[in-house]
């Protein structure tokens, strides 16, 4: 893709990956200001929404970054074979903006999730867990990549191929290997659905996380109604 801002300038592929974080500067002081009040007003949650709910909608949303991606390349691909054409390589930033408000949901209901829903003392230690099961699909991309090109390749007199083998993305078909992770997006939001639903929220968990909040404004009450009654003869 071209990669000119100016002529004298390229920006390099890579800084990409800035697009949804920088996207989440913009849109997170929105959803708090603009979102979460609305939301209250029709749910009655604190934060809008709950933190399982927030997970699923940035689960969901993850399906529709890739395919964004397919759509894009599918077309970046024809316009390179049948048009001599390179496309911009801004066109795919839409795939990075879905996936940083996917990221937003998720990322937060989960924090918020492990802090109030966790026992005091495991929070840090679930939150790590969700970093190490980062790490773990970074290497098992890799390991999906070799199986995609095992499964479509064709043994011939000239040799092994696959819908990857090739080192030119213009061979290549990217755009089948996106609606795989599209389909996979959707199966892994499907498996969330169907374990969420079997979870059943503690309240209590919520107000021992607080920190500095241990008792609700109804305990305080009921605690000091119980010390007014005990100091009278």
């Amino acid at each position: 893709m071209d990669t000119h801002i100016t002529e004298s300038f390229r920006i390099p592929p890579a800084s990409l990956q800035a697009i949804p974080y920088v996207f989440l500067i913009v849109i997170v002081p929105l959803y708090d200001t603009l979102f979460v009040p609305f939301a209250r007003k029709i749910t009655g949650h604190e934060s809008g929404i709950t933190p399982l709910q927030r997970i699923g909608v940035g689960l969901f949303l993850v399906t529709f970054s890739m395919v964004s991606a397919t759509i894009m390349e599918k077309k970046r691909r024809h316009e390179a074979l049948n048009m001599n054409q390179t496309l911009s390589i801004f066109w795919i930033a839409p795939q990075f903006i879905i996936f940083g408000m996917s990221e937003m949901f998720t990322a937060v209901g989960l924090v918020e999730f492990f802090y109030t829903q966790s026992l005091k003392g495991m929070q840090t230690f679930l939150t790590s867990i969700t970093y190490c099961s980062y790490s773990f699909g970074f290497y098992l991309s890799s390991l999906l990549v070799s199986l995609v090109n095992k499964i479509t390749s064709t043994k011939g007199g000239d040799g092994v191929g696959g819908c990857l083998h090739d080192n030119n993305i213009n061979k290549d078909k990217l755009d089948l290997f996106y609606w795989l992770l599209a389909a996979l997006s959707f199966l892994n939001f499907l498996n969330y659905l169907f374990w969420s639903r079997c979870y059943s929220n503690n309240p209590s968990l919520s107000t021992i996380s607080q920190e500095g909040h241990p008792q609700s404004s109804m305990e305080s009450r009921q605690h000091n109604d119980v010390s007014v009654d005990n100091s009278i003869p």
